[in-house]
């Protein structure tokens, strides 16, 4: 399902205009990546949250060249589904 194709999901279900259902998505979106980038998580009850996971530094090898590099340690952004979530998607 592609951006577009929620847009249209929403327009059908609620009869928003597609414009405003399309600035909507796109805000909904860049609060959550603002939010993520100031450390914040993000809690959606009976949906998930929005988290920011802490990867240490590691030592990685590649193999052609048979040599070892450094990862430093850096976070990244993951999706922790709730239990409704998990249990919806498991009906199916």
């Amino acid at each position: 399902m592609t951006k577009a194709d929620i847009v249209n999901a929403i327009n059908s279900k609620t009869g928003i205009e597609k414009g405003v259902a399309q600035q909507v998505i796109e805000g909904y979106m860049e609060v959550i990546k603002e939010s993520l980038a100031n450390g914040e998580p993000v809690y959606l009850r009976h949906f998930g949250s929005f988290i920011i996971k802490h990867r240490a530094q590691k030592a990685a090898r590649n193999i052609t060249k048979k040599t070892t590099l450094t990862i430093p340690a850096h976070d990244i952004p993951a999706f922790k589904p709730a239990k409704e979530f998990v249990a919806a998607v498991k009906e199916k």
